[in-house]
């Protein structure tokens, strides 16, 4: 059954360009040639250290050869990780797995 994760992160004071620059122009277009199916990306429209997306997978076995095939590949370990960290306070990351509900648009 297909599933959604609602990410939400925490971006360091100052730092939304350059993790919206980071985010649309290397993270989500990597993320996508491994098979992500990316339903929305978000800022806080009023507070600027807020930031959100959400992600589809159709069942727990494409959920984890995605997370395998990306978190653990040396494109993300040694360029991607290390600048995320730079802009992003990981310990404010906050994961949510959900599903839709029958009225959902996002099925």
């Amino acid at each position: 059954m297909a599933f959604f994760e609602i990410r939400q992160y925490r971006i360091r004071p100052g730092k939304m360009d350059a993790w919206l620059e980071l985010m649309h122009s290397e993270i989500i277009p990597f993320q996508v040639t491994h098979g992500l199916v990316l339903c929305g990306s978000y800022q806080g429209e009023e507070d600027d250290s807020v930031y959100f997306w959400i992600r589809r997978f159709e069942d727990d076995a494409q959920c984890k050869k995605f997370y395998k095939d990306v978190y653990e590949s040396d494109k993300w370990v040694n360029d991607l990780a290390p600048r995320v960290g730079e802009v992003m306070d990981r310990d404010g990351m906050v994961v949510h797995r959900v599903k839709a509900t029958a009225m959902s648009p996002l099925q």
